[in-house]
């Protein structure tokens, strides 16, 4: 009696467990605020490398991009065709050296990520630059743009 009791517990506390919504944090000390170009971006990125479909990042892409992702129906379409980047698994960091003033009353924002991972159990590194833009005061991925070094 004492073992199922204990056994209903353990099972009862997990099932609470479970329905609690994990917090994703971003940034330096996960301390990254949620209106900022640079979650949106990271957020972007994490729809389409770590989620089972494309949904978040149609969720955060203006239009234009979010017609150019269905088009591609697939995660890892989008990592091979608009990124030319796939990983197995990956860490995105935004790279805020660069910015410069307040985002809060800009109309668009430049963020450069960089990409940490492994695919086929090499490790590569890269970085990629989406173009965000502010719709209804909410940021939106608007372009990725092409690699340079291609």
């Amino acid at each position: 009696m004492k073992k199922l009791l204990h056994l209903l517990c353990i099972a009862s506390l997990i099932f609470m467990m479970s329905g609690c919504e994990k917090e994703e944090r971003i940034g330096r000390y996960g301390m990254l605020d949620e209106n900022t170009p640079e979650y949106t971006a990271v957020m972007f990125i994490r729809g389409v490398y770590a989620d089972e479909n494309i949904n978040r990042a149609v969720e955060i892409s203006t239009d234009r991009l979010a017609r150019i992702l269905k088009r591609y129906h697939t995660n890892n379409n989008i990592q091979r065709h608009l990124f030319n980047l796939k990983y197995d698994t990956v860490e995105v960091t935004p790279q805020t050296g660069q910015s410069i003033g307040r985002n809060e009353y800009a109309d668009s924002a430049v963020v450069t990520l960089f990409f940490s991972g492994e695919y086929n159990g090499d490790k590569v590194e890269d970085l990629r630059t989406l173009e965000l833009v502010k719709v209804n005061g909410r940021w939106k991925v608007d372009k990725v743009q092409a690699d340079p070094f291609l």
